[in-house]
């Protein structure tokens, strides 16, 4: 039943076959499991809330370094992803709708960097100029990961109507990367997106 599941369960677009482990999180208490590149800091695979689920789907679609294994060997990796994470520790891989609603993520925060690893780091300011010229007013470098946390240091401290470039630059980041997220990472993105358009 877990493997005729699995296997309604389609990869992400590109990422079929990747090297790669597992990783989990929670939402609203409820843990969701998935795929992850720890050489590239990419994601995988969609959410997945079975850890059976999850092993069959991992057997069918991912590899480690020592190639293909059967479910019960994703299995084991799986019960440990729920335990431990080699990306955060476990207060920070604690979400509720609430919480992701109700502000702005802290710059550096683990969600920022799944944001990051789900839309496989790819930013989206050549699609606004507006974005695109408050970036170069505050002299951003797009490439750099981390240039949206000044931005949403400013923002927090002083507000959106006292620094309007970096606001600028944090809405149409967050409002980008959510509207281009693969396969159901949305489940845990939304209510970001509302916490933003909240604050317009």
């Amino acid at each position: 039943m877990e493997q005729e599941r699995a296997e309604r369960i389609s990869p992400l677009p590109g990422r079929d076959g990747h090297v790669g482990g597992i990783e989990s999180l929670t939402l609203d208490g409820r843990r969701h499991y998935f795929g992850f590149d720890h050489s590239s800091d990419v994601v995988l695979s969609p959410l997945i809330d079975d850890p059976d689920a999850m092993a069959a789907f991992a057997s069918a679609h991912m590899r480690q370094t020592t190639g293909t294994h059967d479910a019960a060997y994703w299995a084991d990796l799986v019960a440990c992803a729920a335990e431990d994470s080699a990306l955060a520790e476990d207060a920070e891989r604690e979400f509720t709708t609430e919480g992701l609603r109700g502000r702005l993520p802290a710059p550096g925060s683990h969600l920022l960097y799944l944001l990051g690893a789900a839309t496989e780091w790819v930013d989206w300011f050549d699609e606004s100029p507006q974005a695109k010229g408050a970036c170069e007013r505050l002299g951003l470098d797009e490439s750099d990961p981390e240039f949206i946390d000044q931005c949403l240091d400013a923002v927090r401290e002083h507000g959106t109507r006292a620094r309007p470039d970096e606001w600028m630059v944090v809405s149409f980041h967050l409002g980008a990367a959510t509207r281009h997220l693969p396969g159901n990472w949305e489940t845990l993105f939304a209510p970001l997106a509302e916490c933003v358009a909240h604050h317009e």
